[in-house]
């Protein structure tokens, strides 16, 4: 039996099934922690230069004589949000003040020692470290080189879980994030500190793309859009607890261990979660995918025969396309670069909306759990429109949707302030709730788009672009520092929505995927979604044949001739390589 046949007589989603995938699941929500923790343990908290020789400064002010010492001290700020000037202070060497106490002829000079505002954090590695002023590049260096190890492990775990095997590969990704990401709340300096985060995003991206590999290879074909949705929703709830953790405890380190040991629990899915069956069938190990189908079907309360799995059971010489061959051809060249900037844009955007919580103003920690719930009816609507309106559309309207959501964001934070900052939450969370819609379903219809024979080849390096917008997020993010002012605040979310409308819009040149029979090779997927032209070739091909006289009856050409070709297109395009059976 083919393995699908055999999932089909089991139960396609189970018992079984279920319970796997929801063990499965559960990882996904530490990804959500750790993909989205540095708003929290690389936070900026406000802060201002330490008054020199005064050893118990602090950024609240203690007394009247506190604030007279920071009024002779600190200049007035550059940008209204904040109260004072946050990288420099006075020196006045001629010992002169006026009346409000500010010093005469004083210069400004940079300094070296800060105190920051712990209203939102106690602490954070930013600030235990100064990584402001002069050095408040590292942060975004430092969430760029998570995201890089999220791009690497990708790719090098996506690699050995073909070679060891899926479920070897999840624990080996397992051991690695914990032991990272304990250690990370002991990191002593700034090179350790981002080294571990490079391998935590590594060993995150192990987690999540092998636990997902291993539940969709157990699903039945019919439910698998299903089991790739309902995943992100233990992603979102990731982040809300990401949120009531951060909101306890204040402190990077305590936040950082919080996440980080439960983590340990996950190494019993060494007794509990089998091996891919999928895979061993792949290797040839058939004894072994049979016993986990067994143990399924028994859990399922369903039979199978005696001989469930031979070496026909999987098509090992199926024919394999390279990722070159998705660029062959003018019509995939277009297809697949609209496919890339979608993938890297809905990634940015989604990643870039999460960090930016911190710049959107108002009560951070509400922001960030208003930013985690909008995910839930993102994913629900995807669940309810993708076979209904389809795939091109409803990924159209969210990104395009959220999109102008974020650039109008301009308009309320430069001319509304603070009397439409709810306003400006709303537009930023309705972007959010867009680019969450998005990347569900550009998964699916991605995987739908890409032939057989180069699908593999073509969602890794889809997943790749996705990496490489991850990365360009935290520096879209931090454009306030490089721009202040209200423009400086609104500038991410302008970036970010001009560029989901335009990804959106370049998506229309896709064809639709629903209800259509998805292509084999790389000429079904060429004519995918061009009916007249495919029509029109095969046409082109049955008139070479009836002048040539190959092969045709006089009956068939009379047929030709009175009916449009109608009897013979069938016959002539297969024989042409334009009549493949597609799945």
């Amino acid at each position: 039996m083919k393995f699908d046949d055999v999932l089909v007589k089991i139960g396609e989603f189970g018992t079984y099934q279920k319970r796997i995938y929801f063990l499965l699941c559960l990882p996904a929500i530490n990804s959500g922690i750790f993909m989205v923790i540095s708003v929290f343990i690389l936070g900026v908290p406000n802060h201002r230069c330490a008054i020199p020789g005064y050893d118990n400064d602090t950024y609240e002010v203690q007394n009247h004589y506190h604030q007279m010492l920071i009024n002779k001290t600190i200049p007035p700020p550059t940008d209204e949000k904040f109260l004072y000037h946050e990288c420099h202070l006075y020196v006045n060497r001629s010992g002169s003040y006026d009346t409000n106490n500010k010093p005469i002829n004083a210069t400004e000079e940079t300094c070296s020692k800060w105190v920051y505002d712990k209203t939102d954090f106690e602490s954070t590695f930013t600030s235990e470290k100064d990584l402001v002023c002069g050095d408040d590049n590292l942060p975004s260096v430092a969430k760029m080189l998570f995201f890089g190890g999220v791009l690497v492990g990708a790719f090098v775990f996506g690699v050995i879980s073909d070679v060891i095997g899926r479920k070897k590969t999840l624990l080996i990704s397992f051991v690695i994030n914990i032991g990272t990401s304990i250690g990370l709340a002991w990191a002593d300096s700034y090179i350790v500190f981002v080294v571990l985060r490079f391998l935590i995003g590594a060993a995150n991206a192990g987690i999540f793309l092998t636990g997902f590999v291993i539940g969709m290879e157990l699903v039945g074909p019919s439910k698998r859009m299903w089991a790739g949705v309902v995943v992100e929703y233990f992603f979102a709830i990731g982040l809300l607890i990401l949120a009531g953790v951060a909101y306890l405890l204040r402190d990077w380190k305590y936040i950082e261990m919080a996440v980080a040991f439960p983590n340990i629990l996950y190494l019993s899915y060494y007794w509990i979660v089998p091996e891919s069956p999928r895979w061993l069938l792949s290797q040839g190990r058939f004894v072994e995918a049979e016993e986990i189908m067994r143990k399924a079907a028994e859990v399922n309360k369903a039979s199978l025969p005696d001989k469930i799995f031979d070496k026909d059971s999987i098509d090992l010489t199926a024919p394999k396309g390279k990722l070159w061959h998705l660029f062959s051809t003018r019509v995939m060249f277009i297809r697949t670069l609209v496919i890339f900037f979608n993938w890297m844009v809905v990634s940015m955007v989604y990643y870039g909306l999460s960090l930016n919580t911190g710049n959107l103003g108002g009560n951070f920690y509400l922001n960030f759990t208003i930013s985690g719930l909008v995910e839930f009816p993102a994913y629900t609507l995807c669940i309810l429109l993708l076979d209904r309106i389809g795939r091109k559309w409803l990924h159209f309207i969210a990104m395009v949707a959220g999109g102008v959501a974020c650039v109008s964001t301009v308009f309320t934070t430069i001319y509304g302030g603070e009397s439409l900052h709810a306003v400006t939450v709303t537009l930023a969370m309705i972007g959010k709730l867009g680019a969450a819609a998005a990347f569900a379903v550009i998964y699916i219809f991605s995987a739908e788009l890409y032939p057989t024979v180069v699908r593999n080849a073509g969602m890794g390096a889809s997943s790749c672009c996705a990496r490489v917008g991850g990365i360009l997020a935290p520096y879209v993010a931090d454009m306030n520092k490089v721009v202040s002012g209200d423009f400086g605040r609104a500038l991410p979310l302008v970036i970010f929505g001009a560029a989901s409308i335009a990804a959106g819009v370049l998506a229309l040149a896709l064809p639709e995927t629903l209800h259509k029979e998805l292509p084999e090779s790389i000429v079904d997927a060429e004519h995918f979604g061009k009916k007249a032209i495919k029509e029109k070739e095969k046409e082109v091909y049955v008139n070479e044949a009836y002048d040539q006289d190959i092969n045709l009856s006089d009956e068939t050409k009379s047929s030709i001739k009175s009916n449009g070709h109608e009897n013979t297109v069938t016959e002539t395009s297969a024989q042409n390589g334009y009549g493949d059976t597609k799945m």
